[in-house]
């Protein structure tokens, strides 16, 4: 099993599946999602409002192709917006995140899957606790992982994002070996 954190534009990766921190309208937005969208081009929201129009509630997980990305298909979750919900609903919400797109990655035995830090830009979800949450959902399903032989990378905004996530996969390593 293979699970990396690197300081890395996400739209670049050559991986099978991108996750997208989304909005619920599965529409053009700002940070990691306008980018993904950007570098996919039009048909991405074409592919939405054709086969989503009603988006994607917050915690679940919708699919799209890639379009013009390097990798194959996008996953769309949306994570918590932490000016609406209290830290535990929060909490709960963004595990379902990583636990969702990860329950689909396996099931359709995705051989590498990128994520961004999900809810830690406008969402306003606390980096640390976020780092924590996603490197535990990760590694609750090690077993799995290990068995399809899959390259899990989460794909950092920053040095500092990065050494996050990093410290976060280190203390799980030392406690779990």
């Amino acid at each position: 099993m293979l699970i990396s954190a690197q300081t890395v534009d996400i739209t670049t990766l050559e991986v099978d599946t991108i996750v997208n921190a989304a909005n619920n309208a599965l529409a053009l937005g700002g940070g990691v999602d306008g980018a993904i969208h950007k570098a996919a081009g039009p048909c991405l929201i074409e592919y939405s409002n054709l086969h989503y129009p009603h988006g994607c509630p917050t915690g679940m997980v919708r699919d799209a192709p890639g379009y013009d990305l390097p990798a194959r298909r996008i996953f769309h979750t949306v994570g918590p917006d932490m000016r609406e919900y209290d830290e535990w609903c929060g909490n709960d919400l963004l595990e379902s995140c990583y636990r969702e797109c990860m329950r689909r990655a396996i099931a359709e035995r995705v051989p590498s899957i990128a994520f961004p830090a999900i809810s830690t830009g406008a969402y306003g979800f606390n980096k640390e606790n976020a780092a924590s949450i996603a490197v535990s959902m990760i590694y609750s399903f090690q077993k799995e992982i290990e068995l399809q032989n899959m390259e899990v990378i989460f794909a950092c905004f920053s040095d500092e994002d990065t050494a996050i996530i990093q410290a976060e996969l280190d203390v799980w390593e030392t406690n779990n070996d």
